[in-house]
């Protein structure tokens, strides 16, 4: 993405902190032009929804909270620029965040708290329900939580006799190729947890949810520490970015 000639041209930092600094407003007013537009984005998202704007423009909603005093749209573009797409910035861990000029802690603050709203949106519509009749939702939870991390984490879901999930808790995380799993830990938290049934989900953040060797085997593992201790092994789903692999669908289970 080409970043916008204006940004890149201003003599010093557009976004040095969270408030703007280069030039002061008179209080309690803000300049035409950015009124305006505010006014503008507001209402045609109002109007459409998220579906009628692009990226950049979601993103300018969110930061319009943390930057109340400035143009933000060179800073939603350079967001983008930097990690791809809306849910990657959404998604970005603190410290990427903080390392992009004019993201202080406002700008994080507003991110991870539409991060956290998304995951417990979307955890809403599937804790405490059959998990084999909400299937899809299941899958957008999963989606929601993991698809844009930038490093493999390991979750099992716990289901009682009745496939309702009744906890998702997460087992470990890794790097960017390689999360350790201990598939007698696997088990006895299933048991503590007095469940019947288990689904593992991990990330592939290549974006290919392709199983490796390591995942196959691993997986074998489980389902054999499983059974042994009469708790079923449902699935194992891999969440690339745009898909997911169902260990039972493609036939290793």
């Amino acid at each position: 993405m080409t970043r916008d000639p204006h940004f890149a041209e201003a003599p010093l930092p557009l976004f040095a902190t969270d408030e703007a600094t280069a030039s002061p407003l008179p209080a309690g007013r803000l300049p035409s032009y950015i009124k305006d537009h505010r006014k503008r984005l507001r209402q045609r998202f109002m109007n459409g929804g998220a579906g009628a704007l692009p990226d950049y423009e979601m993103l300018e909603l969110v930061l319009f909270r943390a930057i109340p005093r400035q143009d933000v749209k060179p800073l939603a573009h350079l967001l983008l620029e930097s990690f791809g797409d809306f849910n990657r910035v959404i998604s970005a861990p603190p410290d990427r965040l903080a390392a992009i000029p004019g993201v202080g802690e406002a700008v994080i603050q507003e991110l991870k708290i539409v991060e956290a709203a998304a995951h417990r949106l979307a955890r809403s519509r599937v804790i405490g329900r059959p998990v084999l009749s909400g299937w899809d939702a299941l899958l957008d939870y999963c989606h929601t939580s993991m698809a844009h991390r930038e490093t493999e984490q390991f979750r099992v879901l716990h289901l009682d006799r009745k496939n309702i999930l009744i906890a998702d808790e997460e087992q470990a995380r890794g790097t960017v190729d390689h999360v350790p799993v201990y598939p007698r830990e696997v088990v006895k938290r299933a048991l503590e947890l007095n469940a019947s049934a288990i689904i593992l989900v991990h990330n592939h953040p290549s974006g290919d949810p392709t199983p490796s060797d390591t995942d196959i085997a691993m997986t074998a593992q489980i389902q054999d520490a499983a059974a042994a201790l009469s708790v079923t092994l449902h699935d194992h789903i891999i969440i690339g970015k745009s898909r997911e692999l169902s260990f039972r669908a493609a036939g290793y289970l």
